[in-house]
């Protein structure tokens, strides 16, 4: 059986799981579309969670870029009552993520093939024969055992696998463009919201802006219509009851449409055949979360499917990629919907919009509402396999690994530099020594890492699965059985 994965589409989605598959020895085959990277960056935000993705692939490269102008909640304001500077996401821009990820999936050994698209598939036990199409429209066959679509809200690879994918129309029509201008000139406008709709004008950088112009309670245009400059500045004087002088002067570059559908898929895998971000779940381009939640799609599914393609997979772990991802999927598209029944119509959501401004000088609903933008307060109930995180002795299991440093033998290390392989962990805080079969059975998929006891941690045994989710801790190292139970259903059978 052939242990190549094929991934359709190219961006920090696919690039990302290119790279954990080829961490893991697995050969990935990306096809992307589009000849050349492009120069426009539909995401600009970096959550917290994510940041910390990369720090445990040792690939943060982006500490010193600025934080966002206007993290927010529906257009509420959140930052103002933020301690944690930390917490907040990072003004990168989508290009400057894709580049990182092609060069370190190219760096380890990854495929990457522009100016092709996949337009085929079939599947059967064995495999999947994918049908490629270059840009000169001849077609080749191209086989691996499994197919990612990671290929955006449109996938080619959802349709043709006929998974449903269901949820509500448009029922806004937005612009979104790049705007050129001279480096003296600034027209910076926050995010605001009026009565049509919702307009901004966000410097990216000294001579270039983003601007938006979004407009409430109509269908959404087809993106068959192209755009053009002179409906961006009528949707633009329409939203905002002005001109805006740069939509004039400057030069308008990447127009494009945006609405407000919401739409999940109902399956995240339908035999050998995957999806992984935007390919999943498209929704009001609100808070930044859709490139963040894709790549954390692709931690998820990247270590499963290497484990089974090396041999060491225990039964049902591929099944757990929808089980906890797509609940997370579900949550992405009721927090947007939910941000979106804040904005319109504003005559009528004035009032709650007044509630939640004074609810969210509150800390507990602060740190509620960041938990859910920036991806730190996700928690998988490990249901199968692994026993129930519902129902487990500490708090840690099912959730992200605590960021902290540890003291070893050898000098001190962050918990994150502990993941950069892409293995398990299995950390042993304190002066206990576990039966050889927990250090040696597990080697070749398991690093064990002894340390002093960390604050951080609050447990004496950590197990740590290759995506930085805690599958077992232990405060006391009394439960021996648990721990052996969770590296058998996470990490196989010991060799």
């Amino acid at each position: 059986m052939s242990r190549t994965v094929v991934i359709a589409g190219g961006g920090p989605v696919g690039l990302m799981l290119a790279s954990e598959l080829s961490l893991a020895g697995v050969e990935a085959v990306v096809i992307e579309r589009f000849p050349e990277p492009s120069d426009y960056s539909r995401s600009l935000t970096l959550h917290a969670r994510t940041a910390e993705v990369l720090e445990q692939r040792g690939l943060n490269r982006f500490s010193e870029y600025p934080r966002v102008a206007s993290y927010n909640f529906g257009l509420v304001e959140l930052q103002d009552y933020i301690d944690d500077e930390s917490l907040l996401p990072l003004l990168v821009p989508q290009r400057d993520i894709e580049a990182l990820l092609e060069d370190r999936a190219v760096e380890l050994g990854a495929d990457v093939r522009r100016g092709q698209e996949v337009v085929g598939f079939e599947q059967n036990a064995d495999g999947v024969t994918v049908t490629v199409r270059p840009a000169d429209g001849s077609e080749y066959s191209l086989t691996g055992a499994y197919l990612v679509g990671c290929d955006g809200g449109s996938s080619t690879v959802r349709k043709l696998a006929g998974i449903d994918f269901p949820g509500t129309v448009s029922t806004a029509d937005g612009l979104t463009a790049d705007v050129i201008t001279p480096l003296d000139v600034e027209e910076f406008i926050h995010p605001t919201i009026c009565q049509p709709g919702m307009y901004a004008s966000i410097p990216l950088r000294p001579g270039l802006h983003r601007v938006t112009a979004f407009e409430f309670g109509v269908p959404k245009t087809s993106k068959d219509i192209p755009p053009t400059v002179e409906e961006f500045q009528a949707k633009f004087r329409k939203c905002a009851g002005r001109d805006l002088g740069i939509l004039a002067t400057g030069e308008v570059r990447h127009l494009s449409r945006v609405g407000n559908a919401t739409r999940l898929a109902a399956e995240y895998r339908k035999g050998r055949v995957f999806l992984a971000g935007d390919a999943c779940h498209i929704h009001l381009p609100i808070s930044g979360q859709g490139l963040n939640t894709g790549v954390q799609d692709a931690l998820n599914l990247g270590w499963k499917l290497a484990a089974e393609l090396n041999g060491w997979a225990p039964a049902g772990l591929l099944d757990t990629y929808h089980s906890e991802r797509r609940p997370v999927g579900e949550r992405l598209c009721w927090s947007t919907s939910a941000q979106d029944g804040l904005l319109y119509p504003l005559d009528q959501v004035a009032p709650l919009r007044a509630l939640f401004t004074e609810l969210v000088k509150m800390d507990v609903v602060n740190k509620y509402l960041m938990s859910i933008l920036n991806g730190l307060g996700i928690k998988y109930a490990m249901t199968v396999p692994g026993g129930s995180s519902e129902d487990a002795a500490h708090p840690l299991i099912g959730g992200r690994v605590p960021v902290g440093k540890l003291t070893t033998a050898d000098g001190d290390i962050t918990i994150s530099e502990t993941l950069h392989a892409a293995r398990g962990v299995l950390l042993l805080l304190g002066d206990q020594k576990p039966p050889e079969d927990l250090t040696a059975g597990w080697s070749d998929r398991v690093d064990v890492i002894r340390a002093e006891p960390a604050p951080e941690i609050g447990a004496s045994t950590l197990l740590v699965r290759p995506d930085g989710y805690v599958a077992h801790a232990d405060e006391n190292d009394t439960d021996r059985t648990a721990l052996r139970q969770a590296l058998r259903a996470w990490f196989g059978e010991p060799s």
